[in-house]
């Protein structure tokens, strides 16, 4: 093997290495992958169980994906009326599909269809109030 078949090598061999000793340490694969969610600043699909509920029918317990996070907001003073400048974003549903289940115990006169939405894409937006339910006072 020639010197500078050696050298091509050292990269790919540091590499296994590191990946290696990685790999090895204890609990290495959930420290890299938790998210500590009480810091996290963005907008991210999450599981989330509601239980789905209609006058007429039983309740049915669904779980599914939702939006969920925390999304930059900021607010300053002006001179010109309002006298204030917002910048005011939510964790909303950028792309989502539709899903129905039946719901139990139904009365005859009452359709037990019951449709929501999964989410598959959430970004940090302006709040919809077609989509979302806003909060516009406290």
């Amino acid at each position: 093997m020639t010197l500078q078949q050696k050298k091509s090598q050292w990269p790919g061999l540091v590499l296994c290495w590191f990946l290696l000793c990685v790999s090895l340490q204890p609990d290495s694969l959930n420290r890299a992958s938790a998210v500590n969610l009480r810091r996290f600043i963005g907008c991210a699909v999450r599981e989330f169980t509601f239980q789905a509920k209609k006058p007429g029918c039983g309740g049915l317990h669904i779980t599914t994906d939702a939006c969920w996070g925390r999304c930059e907001t900021w607010e300053k003073p002006v001179l010109d009326p309002p006298f204030i400048e917002s910048h005011q974003r939510v964790c909303t549903y950028n792309e989502t599909r539709l899903v129905s289940v039946k719901l139990p115990n139904c009365q005859p006169t009452v359709d037990p269809t019951y449709t929501y939405p999964v989410a598959l894409r959430c970004d940090c937006g302006v709040c919809l109030t077609s989509t979302t339910e806003c909060i516009t006072s406290v």
